[in-house]
C-alpha cells in the first residue's frame, strides 16, 4: 500500500496539469463521470494516503489500496477505475478506491495531522498520540487520524531507529520517547519521499524485510502484531519494552 510520501510524489507528478479541464472522464468506479465533464481541476492535493483531484465545490478522493496503480500517458490492459482525458493529457488510475466528495477539503482533512504537511504540527500530534493510551505503538503508528500517510515501511523503520518495542503500549512510554516517536515519524516520512525520488528507498531499509538486525547482528524477529495484523520487523535486543514505568530486563535507555 502507498505511504502519504509516494502519495506527495504522486501530487508533484500531476501538478503540471492543474487548471486544466476534463474533456472526458471514464471508468468502472461508481461515481458520476458526467459530473466532471467539462469542469477544470483547481488543483491536485495529497492527504496521508489520500490522493485528490479538487473541483469547484467537490473533490475526488483515490485510494490506491493495497496494489493500486496509476499511469499518466499509457494504459495498463485492464480497464481503469478512472481515466480523465485532458487537453493533452491523459490520466488513469487502476485497482484503487474512488469517490466523489461534495465540498471543500480543507473542511474534510486535518493537515497538521498529515507527516507530509507544511501544516504538519508535532505538539497537536502529540496530544492525539497520548489519548491514545493502552494501544501499542505499532497500531499507534498506523492510526490514520494522528499519523497520516504512514504505513507499514514507516511504522518498523520508525520504531527500530528510535529503539521501541513495537508492543510497547503508549501509556507506558516516557514522556521524551513519546516526542522521539512523533518527531521521527515526521523526520523519517521526509526521509523516505527524498529516498523515494531518487529511486534508493529499499536501500536504506535498516530493519524492514531484514533478516538481521544492523546493530546488534542478531536475528530480526518477524511477527504480525497488534490489532492491525500487519507484518512486523524489530530485533529483540536493542528495541526496548516499556511496562509500568520500567523497561524489559531493566535495560537503560
Amino acid at each position: 500500500m502507498p505511504e502519504g510520501p509516494s502519495i506527495a510524489i504522486l501530487r508533484e507528478e500531476l501538478e503540471p496539469f492543474a487548471e486544466q479541464k476534463v474533456i472526458s472522464a471514464t471508468g468502472n468506479a461508481k461515481i458520476d463521470f458526467t459530473r466532471l465533464k467539462g469542469e477544470k481541476i483547481i488543483e491536485f492535493k495529497s492527504w496521508g494516503k489520500h490522493f485528490l483531484i479538487c473541483f469547484n465545490n467537490f473533490f475526488i478522493r483515490i485510494h490506491l489500496l493495497m496494489f493500486g496503480t496509476y499511469r499518466i500517458n499509457e494504459r495498463k490492459e485492464t480497464e481503469p477505475r478512472l481515466s480523465l482525458k485532458l487537453k493533452k493529457t491523459e490520466i488513469n488510475f487502476y485497482t484503487c478506491s474512488v469517490r466523489l466528495i461534495e465540498g471543500d477539503p480543507n473542511e474534510t482533512y486535518d493537515w497538521k495531522t498529515d507527516l507530509m504537511s507544511d501544516q504538519w504540527d508535532a505538539k497537536k500530534v502529540e496530544s492525539l498520540v497520548k489519548k491514545l493510551k493502552n494501544t501499542k505503538v505499532c497500531d499507534a503508528l498506523l492510526n490514520q487520524d494522528v499519523f497520516s500517510g504512514s504505513g507499514n515501511i514507516i511504522k518498523n523503520e520508525v520504531l527500530f531507529r528510535i529503539k521501541l518495542h513495537p508492543e510497547c503500549e503508549i501509556q507506558f512510554l516516557p514522556a521524551q520517547k513519546l516526542k522521539e516517536l512523533v518527531k521521527d515519524a515526521h523526520q523519517y516520512s521526509l526521509d523516505f519521499y527524498r529516498w523515494k525520488k531518487a529511486f534508493e528507498l529499499k536501500k536504506h531499509w535498516q530493519i524492514y524485510k531484514k533478516k538481521e538486525c544492523p546493530r546488534c547482528k542478531i536475528k530480526s524477529v518477524t511477527a504480525y502484531l497488534g490489532k492491525t495484523g500487519r507484518l512486523t520487523c524489530y530485533c529483540s535486543n536493542c528495541q526496548f519494552l516499556y511496562k509500568k514505568g520500567k523497561i524489559k530486563n531493566n535495560e537503560e535507555h
